[in-house]
């Protein structure tokens, strides 16, 4: 689950991060409000869940209340575009108004927090070369990323965090500052349950102050049960409409971009196996739907429903495991589902496990025209063939 800008600056104050001030306006006369209260000139932020807002012309400053108020209605309703947004942009619905900040003389660095899958770990990750190109950096000079690996059974220690700062480069004066700032936000990462925490720039102002000009932060969403509090700030104009009303029902649904054969699988690993078989069979997966072990009948019908809402699945492979999940309850679903949606396009099924044969006579017994093949691979070339090749 991501969150905005301003929603993580909250967080992040909570546990002593210093960041600027500032407030979420969702209308110019907000903006303005804003602006007087913190004194102009303020900078005027439009809150995407995307990186890179700056160089799309969504980071302004504003110096009067006059111009907060013109560039509050440029900005709203806005459709942003950035290397993370994709062509297609995103709308601007609220915007960050922020106190502005004197930049003469200032060092703009990068830090961040994120979970490595490989050690398990958490690992704070540090570089001199703050700003919106921080990808490129790490990409053309990946040793200009500071690491430091933190075992979860100690914490973020202070011997870590000076390693940083003096890599860095940051005066001996301001280490023990940033040592400060640094175990704070591992403190709000860890506490949030949260998957990344990004902080860029990472600004230390003339004056030696340091501050989180930014701030990214990814919440785990198998902790979430944990922080009932965070519901409230999902934002569900910034999510992918079926990817919302997936999560309704429980289901893990990705929506692809360019595919035209639907999937749908239970367990991960499944789903990623079976998007690369009919990828190698010559056609592209829609969707990454993972309908979980334990689907119930009326799951499965809702995840149906989900998948031919999508207009660009010109045929389904529903790839079945029978362990937990039963043969003849997909079966029960996927019957239930094409009867009540009037389903048009071609179905292949292929399951295997548990009540296998009473499964498939139930799909022989429906009536309905569905396709089943014994293994992925029968069931890969089968489906991209009925979807009409390759999209």
């Amino acid at each position: 689950m991501k969150i905005h800008e301003y929603q993580g600056k909250v967080i992040l104050a909570a546990h002593g991060v210093p960041v600027p001030k500032g407030r979420a306006a969702y209308n110019p006369a907000e903006a303005v409000e804003i602006g007087k209260e913190l004194g102009f000139p303020v900078v005027v932020k439009a809150q995407i869940h995307a990186g890179g807002r700056g160089k799309g012309g969504g980071v302004k400053l504003a110096r009067t209340a006059e111009e907060c108020e013109a560039l509050a209605k440029a900005m709203l309703g806005m459709t942003l575009k950035t290397h993370q947004t994709g062509p297609e942009g995103r709308v601007v619905r609220r915007l960050l108004i922020e106190q502005g900040m004197d930049l003469a003389g200032a060092k703009e660095m990068y830090l961040a927090i994120v979970i490595d899958r490989a050690s398990g770990k958490p690992v704070v990750m540090a570089s001199a070369q703050g700003g919106m190109d921080i990808e490129e950096v790490a990409a053309k000079d990946p040793k200009a990323i500071l690491k430091e690996t933190v075992e979860p059974a100690v914490g973020f220690q202070a011997f870590q965090a000076r390693k940083l700062a003096f890599g860095l480069g940051l005066p001996a004066a301001s280490v023990g500052a940033a040592v400060t700032f640094m175990q704070a936000l591992y403190r709000a990462f860890e506490s949030a349950d949260a998957s990344l925490l990004e902080i860029n720039p990472f600004l230390m102002t003339k004056a030696g102050a340091l501050l989180a000009l930014d701030a990214k932060i990814n919440f785990d969403d198998n902790a979430l049960y944990r922080h009932p509090e965070f519901k409230e700030l999902r934002d569900l104009d910034e999510e992918d409409a079926l990817e919302v009303e997936a999560s309704k029902y429980n289901l893990n649904y990705i929506k692809l971009e360019g595919g035209n054969v639907g999937c749908m699988v239970n367990g991960a690993g499944l789903a990623m196996a079976t998007m690369d078989i009919i990828k190698l069979a010559g056609g592209s997966p829609a969707n990454f739907l993972d309908v979980g072990g334990g689907a119930t009948a009326e799951q499965i019908r809702n995840a149906f429903r989900i998948l031919m809402t999508d207009v660009d699945v010109k045929a389904v492979l529903i790839n079945i495991f029978g362990g937990i999940l039963r043969c003849d309850v997909l079966a029960e679903g996927v019957i239930a589902a094409v009867r009540d949606l009037n389903v048009k396009v071609p179905v292949v099924i292929r399951m295997k496990g548990n009540n296998e044969e009473r499964g498939k006579q139930m799909l022989r017994d429906s009536g309905l025209n569905f396709a089943t093949a014994d293994d992925m691979k029968e069931a890969a070339k089968r489906v991209v063939q009925v979807a009409g090749g390759a999209a």
